[in-house]
């Protein structure tokens, strides 16, 4: 569906159900570069068992026209002005990668509307190599490639490639080869600056998920340590084999882990 947030118009995806507020409402964030689609497989199930599923188009991504904001913080306020608009009092949050940066912003200002944040495939400081940094902002193919190499644990997943044309690989790519020019670098330099994720963390009262991918050169499990000692009530969830595309190289796992504590999370 389509809304306008902040005054401009905003896609937000609902797993293949109408929007009820009544239900429990799950907020899930996709990384830098991608979209709402990164999050089918989980936000499709979420939707078809109980809850109410918000997959927001970040601003300048995918099908959201508005501007790109240009800093975690603003990114975390539009998400929090996204559940005023859609009337929602209290939400969990869920992010992957830069998208975990942005529910820690979210739940250190708005605590009292958080049952509860994930992150997944995080770390911080979520410092970006010069490297790709450079070439974000001189040579975007490039970038995507490294980028790609670097999210998945291996080239074929099965079953991530059921029948001819499909690859868990190749849709990485064309999905980041479909942004706008400059989110990349927008993102990464987001990411690269935000300094306050220790000092949130140490504000979060709500329980707070980690799902971490073993494999994951991007984000390895190691960098998130220092956020799991931040935090309170933590659970950590590490899943075997899989990289930095924990939700596409291992949805069931990654959903399992999602729909597990959400069922355990007080109302």
């Amino acid at each position: 569906m389509k809304i306008s947030v902040q005054g401009h118009e905003a896609y937000v995806y609902t797993g293949g159900k109408p929007f009820d507020p009544a239900r429990p409402v799950v907020v899930l964030i996709h990384g830098a570069q991608h979209d709402h689609s990164v999050w089918i497989m989980q936000s499709r199930w979420l939707a078809h068992h109980g809850y109410a599923v918000v997959v927001p188009d970040l601003p300048g991504h995918g099908r959201s026209a508005s501007p790109l904001r240009t800093d975690i913080q603003g990114m975390a306020q539009w998400v929090l002005d996204l559940l005023t608009v859609l009337q929602v009092d209290r939400a969990v949050l869920a992010g992957h990668s830069m998208g975990s940066l942005i529910c820690l912003e979210a739940a250190a200002r708005a605590p009292e509307r958080m049952r509860g944040i994930g992150l997944i495939g995080t770390a911080f400081p979520m410092k970006v190599s010069s490297a790709l940094l450079d070439a974000a902002r001189t040579n975007e193919p490039a970038a995507f490639d490294m980028i790609n190499r670097f999210s998945h644990a291996r080239l074929v997943h099965p079953p991530g490639t059921p029948g001819p044309g499909f690859s868990v690989f190749v849709q990485n790519l064309r999905l980041m080869q479909r942004q706008k020019p400059g989110v990349l670098l927008n993102d990464f330099q987001a990411c690269d600056a935000y300094t306050e994720g220790l000092a949130c963390a140490s504000r979060i009262r709500c329980p707070v998920l980690f799902v971490l991918g073993e494999r994951d050169a991007m984000t390895p499990p190691k960098a998130a340590k220092s956020l799991i000692e931040a935090c309170g009530d933590t659970t950590v969830c590490n899943i075997s084999g899989s990289g930095h595309a924990l939700m596409s190289e291992t949805p069931d796992a990654v959903r399992n882990a999602l729909s597990t504590w959400l069922h355990a999370l007080p109302a």
